[in-house]
């Protein structure tokens, strides 16, 4: 735990010394994010802030991870090769939605949702196939092979996870740091399993988030933007199949799930009563926004339930 937590700790100093070379260059590039004209009236103040920070988070990662967590550890490959190919779908959108390039286009949701399902089923075959990992923890129950039935469940995990947290990226310092409780909670699990290197894994993403969080803080110098919302949601499933507990996630990740479900429950309602809204506005961050939370409540109060939604998981975990 001590290497794990050093490592974590020294991301968190990469990612900070990284983080205003980082924004200047995004801000002389121009990398400014354009509001969609469905967020409240209150962001369009926010029009031009530089996007795509996603990019100092896992360029963080991966420089910690290389050289310290690699080594001896070919499964560390799994999330680094996770990491890549998000970060370049995440770039592919973030490019879409930038200020004064209106003629150029980010992804169409349908191709999101068709390269997410290609990577969702790349993932839980590497896992069942390379990794020979095909388990479910039940807490208080054990742990049990689902055999082929695992490579269904790992895609879904991995599609759905990241569909959810890729939702929650809206307000400033709110997917950071409520990913950052996501996967600190996963680093305890993996920890207490034997699994250090995927602790120590965990941790370097924490680090790297904190780092981060720093000029993301509200009112923030950079967005984290798709580059770095897609990798995180693909990364925290991810880590939560390969410790066996992806049963946790909807404990762990209780804000993310809170956020897709109110996406969920305004279409539905929309729909079947012609039109009127079950919310204010989706997803769920903005619905308090318009009840007369500041952008900080909304923030600290889900950072909040996150942390007991960490906890509960984690006591889940240990039950096993």
């Amino acid at each position: 735990m001590i290497y794990a937590l050093l490592v974590g700790g020294s991301a968190a100093v990469v990612s900070l010394l990284l983080g205003r070379p980082a924004v200047a260059a995004l801000r002389a590039g121009k990398i400014g994010k354009a509001i969609s004209e469905d967020a409240p009236s209150t962001h369009a103040v926010k029009a031009g802030t530089p996007t795509m920070g996603g990019i100092l988070v896992f360029g963080t990662v991966a420089l910690v991870t290389i050289p310290t967590n690699l080594a001896g550890r070919l499964s560390m490959l799994l999330p680094l090769t996770v990491l890549a190919v998000t970060m370049a779908i995440g770039i592919w959108d973030d490019w879409g939605t930038l200020v004064g390039r209106a003629g150029r286009r980010g992804l169409t949701w349908r191709l999101k949702f068709a390269l997410t399902a290609v990577l969702a089923l790349a993932v839980a075959c590497v896992l069942y196939f390379w990794l020979d990992v095909r388990s479910v923890n039940v807490p208080w129950a054990g742990s049990f092979d689902l055999g082929p039935l695992y490579l269904l469940i790992a895609f879904v995990t991995v599609f759905s996870t990241t569909t959810a947290v890729s939702i929650t990226d809206g307000l400033d310092g709110l997917l950071g740091g409520t990913a950052a409780i996501a996967f600190a909670a996963y680093a305890v699990i993996a920890f207490v399993q034997g699994q250090a290197f995927l602790a120590t894994f965990s941790f370097t993403v924490v680090g790297a988030l904190l780092g981060f969080l720093w000029y993301n803080a509200h009112p923030a110098q950079v967005f984290m933007g798709d580059s770095g919302a897609l990798p995180l949601g693909a990364l925290l499933s991810t880590v939560a199949l390969m410790t066996g507990h992806w049963l946790l996630l909807p404990v762990i990740g209780i804000v993310f799930v809170g956020e897709a479900l109110s996406d969920v429950i305004q279409i539905a309602y929309f729909q079947t009563t012609g039109g009127r809204r079950f919310f204010r506005k989706t997803p769920l961050h903005h619905h308090f926004e318009l009840l007369g939370w500041s952008e900080p409540q909304v923030v600290m109060r889900f950072w909040i339930v996150g942390v007991a939604g960490a906890m509960v998981g984690i006591a889940l975990a240990l039950s096993v």
